[in-house]
């Protein structure tokens, strides 16, 4: 039997910073606020050289109007000795102080702050993973790339869009991964926002020359050859598309002494609709998975939903739920799906979060060669451990969780908190029921399952 549990929340917040802000939501969150502190000290950078310029420029409007006064009578002027000493003291001192308020350097606070947030900052290893984290969505929801580039995603409260540049970026993430379904994609896309006219600093060359190689790697010879002739078009100077060029029409020449029907084979498959290559990571779970995700999954038929009920539920005369039950809802009958509602409060959720927030780290897998723990590119998230002789609160959770299954959780793992990746973000607690000491197999799973309500 496999019990579900979901209680409405909020994300988690970001733990103490390091390496692999990607891998979970809430742990980008943080950025979000050090980058807003950073916009501050620029502003506040900004503002100290304004005020830095205007006195700079006061005490030259009024040098100005003195100096034109005294150049039309030198002899006159510097024969007042008032006029005298106080060109002799602008000289001997305030010109110094002129000079000193110049070579002032206002962005010491602002490169200080700059340096000290610097070490928070995510990496190459970052910006890496959430562009594959995109290219996830763009798969597993079979979004276009001009969905996604416009930002007319489903559901999505803050919309954002994607540059040339950003796109181009996107695409050489999955050329470096030799994914060239998808650099064809995101660069035929960077090439159409640059044809409708956008500002950007990345040129056509440089997307046609990723493109032509990205198509050629497909099979499509035709293509490529016209996208090279393309780029050649914009640089005849371009040594690589030239030779290139002549690779291509090497090739192409060679298929036209191949004998006709092998010739009319390729015409076909070229006609054939280009389809997304195995993934390195790909499991045979994937496409259910993605259908699931996608709300294609098995349906359930009218006779099956109508054995699915909601009631209250008192955990088989528990006495802590005779007088306040809990709300459970049928979700699915085989295997069977439980949800309860509202079975944990927000300040239980706060304390789980806090309690785990500095534990935080990727979560691993086991590999079936070496037999050890490994992180994949298919399991990205954040996860931590708690036991429940740490705080009461995990401790009353863990006896709720009893109260209301009728398991026992002395034979369950630690209570898990994982927190998940950019573009698939919920919190949740999940705690495993052991059937079998020897095999390790789980009798059940209860998952928590918090995600932001406002969003």
């Amino acid at each position: 039997m496999i019990w579900c549990i979901l209680i409405v929340g909020i994300l988690l917040p970001q733990s103490l910073a390091h390496p692999g802000f990607f891998t979970s939501i809430g742990q980008m969150t943080d950025l979000i606020h050090t980058e807003k502190d950073l916009v501050t000290s620029l502003k506040d950078y900004i503002k100290a050289e304004e005020d830095k310029l205007e006195q700079i420029k006061k005490w030259a409007e009024k040098l100005d109007r003195l100096t034109s006064t005294a150049t039309k009578d030198p002899e006159g002027f510097v024969g007042h000795p008032v006029n005298a000493f106080k060109l002799m003291k602008r000289l001997n001192t305030e010109w110094s102080e002129l000079e000193n308020l110049v070579l002032k350097d206002m962005s010491d606070v602002f490169i200080s702050n700059l340096t000290i947030q610097r070490q928070y900052f995510p990496n190459d290893e970052d910006q890496v993973g959430a562009a594959k984290a995109l290219l996830r969505l763009q798969d597993t929801y079979n979004l276009d790339t001009d969905t996604i580039s416009k930002g007319n995603l489903p559901g999505v409260k803050h919309k954002s869009f994607l540059t040339a540049e950003d796109c181009f970026e996107l695409g050489k993430v999955a050329y470096t991964e030799a994914d060239y379904y998808h650099t064809e994609l995101w660069m035929e896309q960077a090439l159409r926002q640059l044809d409708e006219g956008e500002v950007s600093t990345i040129d056509k060359v440089s997307v046609l020359d990723y493109l032509s190689y990205a198509v050629y790697q497909q099979g499509d010879l035709d293509k490529a050859l016209l996208l090279t002739k393309k780029l050649l078009e914009l640089d005849p100077e371009h040594q690589r598309a030239n030779g290139n060029l002549k690779y291509f029409e090497y090739i192409m020449a060679k298929e036209k002494d191949v004998n006709k029907s092998a010739s009319d084979d390729q015409s076909d498959q070229k006609t054939t609709p280009k389809k997304k290559g195995t993934a390195v990571d790909y499991l045979p779970e994937r496409q259910k998975y993605e259908m699931l995700c996608r709300g294609e999954g098995i349906k359930m038929t009218p006779r099956r939903q109508k054995k699915l009920f909601c009631r209250y539920h008192d955990g088989n005369r528990n006495p802590k739920f005779i007088l306040a039950p809990a709300k459970q809802e049928d979700e699915w009958d085989k295997p069977r799906i439980i949800r309860f509602h509202d079975i944990i409060s927000d300040a239980e959720i706060e304390i789980v979060k806090d309690l785990a927030k500095p534990r935080l780290s990727r979560a691993t897998v086991h590999d079936p060669e070496t037999g050890k723990l490994t992180t994949a590119q298919y399991r990205v998230s954040k996860s931590a451990w708690l036991s429940g002789y740490e705080n009461p609160v995990v401790s009353r959770i863990n006896m709720r969780i009893q109260d209301l299954t009728g398991l026992d959780v002395s034979t369950a793992e630690e209570l898990q908190v994982g927190n998940h990746i950019i573009l698939k973000s919920f919190l949740h607690f999940k705690r495993c029921f052991r059937g079998d000491f020897l095999t390790m197999n789980r009798q059940s799973s209860i998952c928590i399952i918090v995600w932001d309500h406002k969003k």
